[in-house]
């Protein structure tokens, strides 16, 4: 850990690349794993309901995607902004944009929650819900969005402290709301008999919790503390904002659109169609955590390196993470190829409707799950150094450009198995999209790099 700013400077700008991103992955790799886990602990628990509960999980996490897409916009567009002026050593200005960020999120946070709870009904038949679903849907999303103002501030508070280098301060606050969540789910759930209102109501304690704790260790470490004082909304700092936020709102966005229109395509075939992709969605999340995890940690050596002018180190970094997320994913889809009944049969045994669906799922999103290391790493790095449109881009085909064109023509042609193989052949065009945005963009950096010389 760090202790002032300009130690914050010298040891981003001069430790070994490979060493310095791996130490920086450490705390944000644990700290998207147990988020992600957290997150499936949810369906594993409420799982043990029924199979509606579980869809209603499935269908409220479209919601959740929109709460956590206006947190990672005004998260990572004041976070960008806050590491590369850190990183030109003007700290005035990387304090005023971190309280910005956060009252901008706070407040967006809780009109969200006000809009969704005046809606409620039509918001969760819009998600998705089948007659079925509705009441157990009603239930869970009428609790979730209490804790949107909280959720929205965190992720800010979150990417900031990573952004300045502190990641394991950031980690401490996002894992103890995380092990909060875990410990109370089935505390609420079954021995308070709450059933999926019980799931819920552990999100939001735990929620509450993180933003607790992630405030308070913004006066650790040199971090910036927020003071409403800072808090600057002029028009330089809301387009600084939009432009390094808007990929993460894209992508977060047009996410929880794809999630609706999954939910739809399968809603055609069962609840239990609806439930094991639901469950799918969990799983991939949960592997990728790693991938998100260690590439967040390349974001602030990207930022800073970048702001300094040091762009030999912003190239190595990302082909650094490339190949180690290319590797892992390799690993984890050759490994869970085999095994894709029995992980999916961890959260609803015993139904062999919701195995089948889910099972045949995982496969295809096994088939082009190493691309994802090129795509995740081109946007952070895309977005980190200020390339909005082509940062936007790429964060916008994965589950915008591709998935949602794709998810109304393959399931027409294909049925079930369309909706079961969208996700693979939408990451596959991502792929090959991406790979002339990022080259071109690295390209551009070693021609700056040479000219230094």
């Amino acid at each position: 850990m760090r202790h002032s700013t300009k130690d914050n400077y010298l040891y981003l700008t001069t430790t070994p690349v490979p060493r310095l991103i791996v130490s920086l992955a450490v705390p944000t790799i644990i700290s998207m794993l147990v988020t992600s886990f957290y997150n499936m602990a949810d369906t594993y628990f409420v799982g043990k309901i029924n199979t509606q509960s579980t869809a209603a999980v499935g269908i409220v996490f479209s919601v959740m995607s929109i709460i956590q897409a206006v947190g990672f916009f005004f998260g990572h567009g004041s976070g960008n902004y806050i590491s590369r002026k850190l990183g030109a050593q003007e700290t005035g200005n990387a304090e005023k944009m971190a309280a910005t960020g956060f009252f901008g999120a706070l407040f967006m946070g809780i009109f969200l929650a006000v809009v969704g709870l005046i809606f409620l009904t039509p918001l969760s038949l819009a998600l998705g819900s089948t007659p079925t679903i509705l009441p157990y849907t009603e239930k869970y999303l009428g609790i979730i969005l209490l804790g949107a103002p909280f959720m929205t501030a965190s992720l800010v508070l979150n990417n900031q402290i990573r952004f300045q280098g502190n990641a394991a301060y950031a980690m401490v606050g996002i894992v103890s709301g995380a092990v909060i969540n875990v410990i109370l789910d089935p505390i609420l759930i079954f021995v308070f008999d709450m059933g999926i209102s019980g799931a819920a109501l552990a999100t939001v304690i735990s929620q509450i919790c993180s933003f607790s704790l992630l405030l308070y260790m913004c006066r650790k470490g040199g971090n910036i503390r927020i003071r409403f004082r800072n808090f600057t909304p002029s028009l330089a700092f809301i387009k600084e904002i939009i432009g390094g936020g808007t990929p993460s709102l894209a992508r977060q966005g047009l996410a929880s659109v794809a999630t609706i229109l999954l939910n739809v395509a399968a809603g055609a075939y069962g609840d239990a169609a609806i439930a094991g992709m639901s469950i799918v969605t969990r799983i991939a999340m949960f592997i990728n955590a790693f991938l998100i995890g260690f590439g967040q940690g390349f974001q602030p050596v990207c930022g800073f390196n970048y702001g300094a002018g040091l762009y030999a180190r912003v190239r190595q970094g990302f082909w650094f993470c490339v190949k180690v997320g290319f590797i892992f994913l390799l690993v984890c889809a050759l490994a869970g190829m085999g095994f894709a009944e029995e992980i999916v049969s961890l959260f609803r045994k015993g139904d062999p409707d919701v195995i089948a669906v889910g099972a045949a799922a995982l496969r295809w999103q096994f088939i082009t799950f190493p691309l994802g290391s090129w795509i995740v790493m081109s946007n952070m790095m895309l977005q980190t150094i200020r390339k909005p449109v082509k940062a936007t881009i790429i964060s916008s085909a994965r589950q915008g450009l591709f998935f949602i064109p794709l998810i109304f023509i393959l399931p027409h042609y294909l049925g079930l198995q369309g909706v079961e193989m969208c996700q693979a052949t939408a990451d596959l065009l991502t792929f090959i999209l991406a790979i002339p945005l990022t080259c071109s963009v690295l390209n551009e950096m070693k021609r700056k790099q040479a000219e230094q010389l």
